[in-house]
């Protein structure tokens, strides 16, 4: 049963496309009223020339019949009557004879409902495989972060210093983007590329110093000089951009190194480091540190998907209009998720000892995973970009990093 327009066009050519042709007589058409009751008349202007298709019928070729035909019956129609003006009005559905363009609306119609089904299905099918990917992509990262973070020493600094220089180029290349640099001047095409280098080699620094405090001032140093010294007229906006992606990129990536090669008090507690073989560094491997980091990357990766999932399904408050996909529920689903997975590993490997030092851990966590995420947002908003890298699909990137140390 599909609903059906009957128009009728004085002094006008009619046009051959889907169209069944119905009786336009007054008296007929008051007659059929009558069996459906008084129904609404609406006056309109006369739209567009059409012809129909000749009657099978007695009806005339006046009026037309815009229809959607799923069977050999039709429910009331809307007939138009006038002679230089359209009236509108619904008349009882009739018995139409099956015609070939009658078979073409069918069909018509059947292509149509397919192809919404199957945006449906498309929709239903990305949403599925956006969160197979977050879910894939988060079990890669564990486990390919979980392999470096126990290998510790210059391996875990040298991946460290891999993921360093895609996050400082990602971050210059959106300064230098259209949307920040219509406010401000970016800093020249090789002082980004010297600052990205700079970012990667200080935590191999912080590792073979010892310290981080020398790699700052005298790379911050080194960037101004090369500045002032650039062609042209130096802007006080492109150090500002090169100071704060050398902060932002390189030196609080540095925290990193210092926690997990700094804190090597052997973790005492940890009954893994029992059973640990002696070619792997047996008990001694196991650290604070090497506890400490475990537990931060898994729970800042909870803390992602959870969001993620929480949001999807119960996400109606926004967070900030800083990301307007981010909302509150789903905040509080990933401040859920980070505080479980904290509590969880610390009774796996027995650090921290108390629950609420567990839970405060986890807290601290959240909050730091959750605000670089924003910051990283913030940049990309002014940017005018949607995705600042894609490095790790479906999860935080690499800007979140950072303000997580």
């Amino acid at each position: 049963m599909g609903h059906c327009l009957g128009i009728r066009f004085p002094h006008q050519r009619p046009l051959r496309s889907n169209l069944v042709s119905v009786a336009s007589s007054d008296k007929q058409v008051l007659a059929s009223m009558a069996a459906f009751g008084p129904l609404a008349l609406l006056s309109l202007s006369p739209i567009c020339p059409c012809r129909t298709l000749p009657s099978s019928s007695s009806f005339s070729s006046k009026s037309l019949v815009f229809s959607r035909n799923s069977s050999n019956f039709v429910p009331p129609i809307l007939a138009f009557h006038c002679s230089r003006s359209v009236s509108l009005c619904f008349v009882p559905s009739i018995t139409r004879a099956s015609t070939s363009d009658g078979h073409a609306g069918v069909e018509n119609d059947a292509k149509l409902g397919e192809s919404s089904e199957n945006l449906v299905v498309l929709d239903d099918q990305k949403r599925g495989s956006q969160l197979k990917k977050r879910v894939v992509f988060g079990l890669g990262i564990g486990l390919s972060a979980g392999a470096v973070v126990l290998a510790g020493g210059w391996v875990f600094t040298l991946a460290l210093a891999a993921v360093v220089f895609v996050g400082a180029r990602e971050y210059f290349e959106l300064v230098r983007s259209r949307g920040i640099a219509d406010g401000m001047t970016p800093p020249p095409r090789y002082v980004s590329r010297a600052c990205s280098v700079i970012c990667a080699c200080m935590p191999i620094l912080t590792l073979y110093l010892g310290h981080m405090d020398v790699s700052v001032p005298s790379s911050a140093f080194l960037v101004a000089i090369a500045l002032v010294l650039q062609r042209g007229s130096p802007r006080f906006a492109q150090l500002s951009s090169a100071m704060f992606g050398l902060f932002y990129c390189g030196y609080l990536p540095c925290f990193w190194i210092k926690l997990r090669c700094g804190l090597e008090v052997p973790a005492l507690n940890t009954k893994i480091g029992n059973d640990w073989p002696m070619l792997l560094g047996g008990r001694v491997h196991w650290t604070v540190g090497l506890v400490v980091t475990l537990i931060s990357i898994s729970s800042i990766i909870a803390a992602d998907t959870f969001a993620f999932l929480g949001g999807k399904a119960f996400g109606r408050t926004p967070l900030t209009n800083i990301s307007p996909k981010k909302t509150l529920e789903g905040a509080f689903a990933g401040l859920s998720g980070c505080i479980l997975i904290s509590i969880m590993l610390s009774k796996i490997l027995c650090w921290p000892t108390s629950l609420l030092s567990a839970t405060v851990f986890g807290i601290l966590n959240f909050v730091g995973s959750l605000f670089g995420d924003l910051i990283e947002s913030m940049i990309k908003r002014d940017a005018g970009v949607k995705d600042s890298g894609s490095l790790i699909p479906g999860h935080v990137k690499i800007g979140t990093c950072p303000t997580t140390c």
